[in-house]
């Protein structure tokens, strides 16, 4: 008998490295379809389910000629950037038979709509998967904080945070680090004050104050995504408050309903 998802609706945070596969920058077809294609198993078990993508895929590839320019207009770059992996995202969704729209922080209307709160929520009540691209529209803001930001306003029950070869938060980087211990679970003030790399400080501050709760989990294994969905222990989980012990012995149809590679983007905002 199938598991029931634990979620009703997610708020999926990709890195733009996620798409890459083995290439150096770019995107990789291949890659793409298969995280749309976990995307796609989650949705048909009908979780409602946004997904905001980053560029340090693209944008990696910019670093030469970025060398040097004003912040805010390298930010500019990398929204744009965004909007170019979110429409990859919605080809290869669609083509997985998934409805999905992207809606845009900039106004950039013949390939994406405009970011309407209300709009976005409807669209997931209607069985449409929504990719949130162009981070908040404003420089100097991660699209960690933007996946933060929207997923508080959608009313997200969790982030699910899709790294890169790694299981989820180390108490230092593992690639760098042979020391390093990985953590299962903390609360969002911990990994603030210890500072360690979930999410940038603003975003992670936004998460503590909603209280919306990270998955932070290992993507190069798309199967991550649905387990995660149907209540199984997965990478590290964040949160406000740590849940009892009893729930980390839950099996998966009891746990409650609660809220490749290591290489790092050019830039830390628009990874």
């Amino acid at each position: 008998m199938a598991v029931a998802p634990v979620f009703q609706r997610v708020l999926l945070k990709l890195s733009g490295e996620a798409l890459m596969g083995d290439l150096e920058y770019g995107a990789d077809p291949d890659r793409i379809r298969a995280i749309a294609a976990a995307i796609a198993r989650i949705h048909a078990r009908g979780v409602e389910v946004a997904i905001v993508v980053g560029a340090g895929n693209i944008y990696r590839g910019m670093a030469a000629a970025a060398a040097g320019m004003d912040r805010a207009t390298g930010d500019y770059m990398g929204m744009l950037a965004t909007v170019l992996n979110a429409l990859a995202l919605q080809d290869a969704l669609e083509k997985q038979d998934v409805d999905t729209r992207v809606q845009s922080a900039l106004t950039i209307s013949e390939v994406a709509e405009p970011y309407i709160r209300r709009r976005a929520m409807r669209h997931l009540e209607k069985g449409r998967a929504v990719i949130f691209a162009a981070g908040t529209g404003n420089p100097f803001f991660t699209t960690d904080t933007a996946a933060a930001l929207r997923a508080s306003e959608i009313h997200a029950e969790a982030i699910l945070m899709a790294k890169n070869g790694v299981e989820g938060v180390y108490t230092a980087d593992p690639a760098h680090d042979p020391q390093a211990e990985f953590i299962p679970q903390l609360t969002h003030m911990d990994a603030i004050q210890r500072r360690l790399r979930v999410m940038d400080a603003t975003a992670l501050t936004l998460c503590m104050e909603n209280s919306v709760p990270l998955y932070v989990f290992n993507m190069d294994d798309e199967d991550n995504i649905d387990k995660i969905v149907s209540g199984e222990r997965v990478g590290t989980l964040v949160r406000s408050r740590l849940p009892s012990p009893a729930y980390f012995r839950s099996s998966p149809t009891t746990a409650t309903r609660s809220r490749r590679s290591r290489r790092r983007s050019w830039s830390p905002t628009w990874g």
